[in-house]
């Protein structure tokens, strides 16, 4: 097994975040990493729309945790290129039988990301056709991800519009602080 321990102890921050309390390392066919205990992860960044297709945790939860720990230490460092933490990403992904299909797919969102983050876009052409050829051969799976957007805006509004006349911060209460009681 690639990951030691095969499993990971993880402790909730809250709001999506997690704590490792264990160390993980991962060893690759020629390098080794380990990930300190302590390290802050939230897991598979996957956007809400996506969440029914990819959810933030499966048996992709150790190659994700390895994966955030080299988009930020690894690359910080120059122990690795955004390009290959990506592709360790995909071979941990490979090594823990994650469906080719899927792993395929979180590779191009992280690519994509790649491309969004000033400090990761660097050499993100050299895997844009590959990126691209993998987006349009996804679009009928993710195509779906666009009912759910207006889905997720209207939850939105409603849960502003209740929670401002449920007494959990109301938009009146804090409006009025520091006024005098008449």
């Amino acid at each position: 097994m690639p990951f030691d321990p095969p499993s990971a102890v993880l402790r909730t921050t809250g709001a999506g975040g997690w704590t490792l309390v264990e160390p993980l390392a991962y060893r690759g066919r020629e390098e080794r990493f380990v990930v300190p205990a302590g390290f802050e992860t939230d897991l598979a960044t996957v956007p809400r729309p996506v969440l029914w297709l990819v959810p933030e945790a499966g048996r992709y939860t150790l190659a994700a945790v390895l994966h955030d720990w080299l988009c930020t230490v690894g690359i910080a460092t120059g122990v690795v290129t955004s390009r290959q933490a990506d592709g360790l990403f995909r071979r941990a992904m490979r090594e823990a039988d994650v469906p080719v299909l899927l792993r395929w797919l979180m590779w191009t969102g992280v690519r994509w990301g790649a491309l969004a983050d000033p400090q990761r876009r660097r050499g993100w052409l050299a895997t844009a056709p590959g990126v691209l050829a993998v987006s349009l051969l996804a679009t009928p799976l993710v195509l779906p991800s666009v009912v759910v957007v207006p889905g997720l805006l209207v939850y939105a509004a409603a849960e502003r519009l209740v929670s401002g006349s449920s007494g959990v911060r109301p938009w009146s209460r804090r409006r009025g602080r520091g006024r005098r009681a008449r």
